[in-house]
């Protein structure tokens, strides 16, 4: 009867110590806690990325409210875009203060300004 107990701890022992070794080398091979960790990282700069995304579209919702509301900003954003100057108006333009650099001009869009205050 003891001899059974004994044997039974030893193989219980063995088990125990195989499973802790196999959890030892799964948790520490590269599909275990760094590629968690990598993933982790990866998901919150996505997540990131799309509340930017989601700011910007919600500015940039606004403003075409604006636009449709007022027939002035319209106006105003149509003969910014087109460079276009009503009779007697002046425009300067100023030459580039070195050390600063030429924005690129194309598709990315400019950050949103701050929330008005009102």
């Amino acid at each position: 009867m003891r001899i059974k107990k004994a044997a039974a701890r030893i193989i219980f022992l063995i088990v125990f110590a195989l499973v802790a070794a196999y959890g030892y080398r799964t948790l520490r091979s590269p599909q275990g806690l760094p590629a968690l960790r990598e993933k982790r990282d990866e998901i919150r700069k996505l997540e990131e990325d799309n509340a930017a995304l989601q700011r910007e579209n919600d500015y940039r919702r606004d403003r075409i409210k604006k636009l449709e509301e007022n027939p002035s900003e319209q106006e105003l954003e149509i003969r910014k875009k087109l460079k276009l100057l009503r009779p007697g108006e002046t425009s300067f333009i100023l030459p580039e203060q070195p050390g600063q650099s030429a924005k690129p001009h194309g598709d990315s869009p400019a950050p949103p300004p701050p929330p008005d205050q009102d």
